[in-house]
């Protein structure tokens, strides 16, 4: 069932375009771009280059206007919307500047949310290991009025992770934190990435694309750069993000 290139993610040609009043905007004007299994990908741009639409495509939130996007070999640019939260259910994580947790409902809760929406057994299992695999299980009966800013993100991943993704998809993760917070957030992912992880972060923070193995940078809807930075992290970065995330 896989592709030609042995792709995770294949987007060929990818467009999409919105009528905004009497205006037609481009907001892609056919991306073509291959992702593989455990790439950190940074996906970085000005407004208006059109980064958060193609997050929101992959993501399965939104289909292209044209071109075509395989997801493990299967496209998935022209299926239903039940179809595609079936996949957003399964397949994909998403951790998001705002957190998007429910106020009033703990963090173990707010990390099987996703796991009962998908009718996945051992629920209840899965989230307490997602919130240990972010040091946090201590914290799983505290609702997010209780919880700092970091904390938040991190039930926030470990909601992520324990739907078992293919691919993580964060959106500014580190947007709402302060610089030290958001560095051992970077961390965990790092130590996400070094255990196999898929990951796509959207971001415009370079110090934040600089932890990442592989930059794509788009401008007026296409790809401006892609720069690899190697396959891997350094074994001593490796041994150094493990160590933070497990502290």
């Amino acid at each position: 069932m896989g592709d030609t290139n042995g792709a995770l993610i294949e987007l060929i040609g990818l467009e999409k375009t919105y009528r905004v009043g009497t205006e037609i905007v481009r907001a892609l004007r056919g991306v073509t771009v291959s992702i593989h299994e455990n790439e950190y990908v940074a996906i970085m741009g000005p407004s208006g280059s059109g980064k958060s639409t193609l997050m929101n495509i992959v993501g399965c939130l939104d289909i292209p206007t044209g071109g075509t996007f395989n997801l493990r070999g299967k496209d998935v640019s022209k299926l239903s919307q039940s179809r595609l939260a079936r996949i957003r259910g399964r397949q994909i994580g998403f951790v998001f500047q705002s957190f998007e947790l429910l106020p009033r409902t703990t963090a173990l809760k707010n990390v099987q949310l996703p796991l009962l929406y998908a009718q996945v057994s051992h629920q209840r299992k899965r989230a307490l290991a997602a919130l240990e695999r972010v040091s946090l299980s201590d914290r799983a009966k505290h609702r997010p009025n209780q919880l700092s800013g970091g904390q938040k993100q991190r039930v926030a991943i470990a909601r992520a992770l324990a739907q078992e993704p293919d691919i993580i998809l964060a959106d500014e993760p580190t947007g709402n934190l302060d610089s030290e917070t958001g560095e051992e957030i970077m961390t965990i992912f790092d130590s996400l990435h070094a255990d196999g992880q898929t990951i796509i972060i959207v971001t415009h923070e370079e110090s934040i694309a600089a932890r990442c193995r592989r930059v794509i940078r788009l401008k007026d809807g296409l790809i401006e750069s892609d720069e690899r930075r190697g396959d891997s992290l350094p074994q001593a970065e490796v041994s150094r993000a493990v160590s933070l995330a497990a502290s």
